[in-house]
């Protein structure tokens, strides 16, 4: 037997072994179904405005990771575009914003930081309510409503995505199945006329 044949041997037992363990250590496959809804652009006197939310993003193991102090990081892309008839449409906005959770364990309180919110930090005890203050955009100003022209079409996208979770040095060797459940959704549109 060559020395190739022998390392494809060892590879289709590794491969063999972890699809056999995975299961086992309820870590998923594919990549966990994360979506937005509720998704609303609204304007006040002076600013456009949008509301969403991201379901179906937290699995056992991210959970898990977090109740172990592993700080995790939502990102929220937002684009507001002028469509255009026979041009490249014209892009008013493109803003990013993070969530970040992290555990204290002394306290034992879920601390969420919303970059919105210039970034503010809050305590909850309830895990229920970190995962909503983690998952929700609520009122994000998009841009002044000066900056938007009447009689035009404008589209606002949006999408959020699970940051890359930086552990130390050992634990990649340990905690490598981590990026099994990274998550990005699709990127979602409405479409508006002022």
């Amino acid at each position: 037997m060559t020395i190739m044949q022998r390392q494809k041997r060892k590879f289709a037992w590794i491969a063999l072994i972890l699809f056999t363990l995975l299961p086992a250590l309820e870590i998923p496959l594919w990549a966990q179904d994360a979506h937005l809804e509720d998704i609303v652009v609204t304007n006040t006197r002076d600013d456009l405005l949008v509301y969403f939310s991201v379901r179906d993003c937290f699995t056992p193991q991210m959970i898990k990771a977090i109740q172990n102090g592993i700080p995790t990081t939502f990102n929220f892309f937002v684009q507001l575009f002028e469509e255009k008839d026979y041009a490249l449409d014209r892009k008013i906005a493109d803003l990013r914003v993070s969530h970040t959770i992290r555990y204290d364990n002394l306290k034992k309180t879920y601390v969420v930081t919303l970059d919105e919110k210039k970034g503010k930090a809050m305590s909850v005890k309830d895990f229920e309510k970190a995962k909503k203050l983690m998952t929700e955009i609520v009122g994000l100003d998009v841009t002044k409503l000066s900056r938007l022209e009447k009689k035009k079409r404008y589209r606002v996208r949006m999408m959020a995505q699970l940051d890359r979770i930086e552990l130390p040095f050992r634990l990649h060797y340990v905690l490598f199945f981590l990026s099994l459940w990274n998550f990005e959704t699709d990127w979602y549109t409405v479409e508006f006329g002022y």
